[in-house]
């Protein structure tokens, strides 16, 4: 699939909550077993990841180009660890570790979102 093949060569991507037109925000994503996983680092009320909770349609922005998405929820233990090592493998320099482990907590696993192309 040509969505994944772009997210391999990306570090980072842009995602943009609900319907409504406005910036992408930048935000670290993995993909495990093909499918996109995205993690909020602060949950605020305004945040991106709030707005997908109350609409859960989105856009996401990979090399320049915008593909539109739906978030869903995820749990399962098995699937959230192989998130938190997919984080760990992808992110994996001394200045992203502070990152890594803070995706791991408890808090932030539970806000785990998979991302759909519409």
């Amino acid at each position: 699939m040509r969505i994944l093949s772009l997210l391999s060569e990306s570090r980072m991507l842009g995602i943009r909550a609900g319907a409504e037109p406005h910036r992408f925000t930048g935000i670290w994503f993995v993909v495990v077993d093909g499918r996109l996983f995205v993690r909020p680092w602060n949950d605020k009320a305004g945040g991106w990841h709030r707005a997908l909770l109350l609409e859960a349609r989105g856009a996401i922005l990979v090399s320049d180009r915008e593909i539109a998405v739906r978030a869903r929820k995820v749990g399962g233990e098995r699937l959230l660890d192989a998130i938190d090592s997919a984080y760990a493998g992808k992110y994996d320099t001394k200045a992203s570790r502070k990152w890594v482990r803070g995706f791991a907590t408890l808090r932030r696993r539970k806000t785990t979102t998979e991302l759909l192309p519409v």
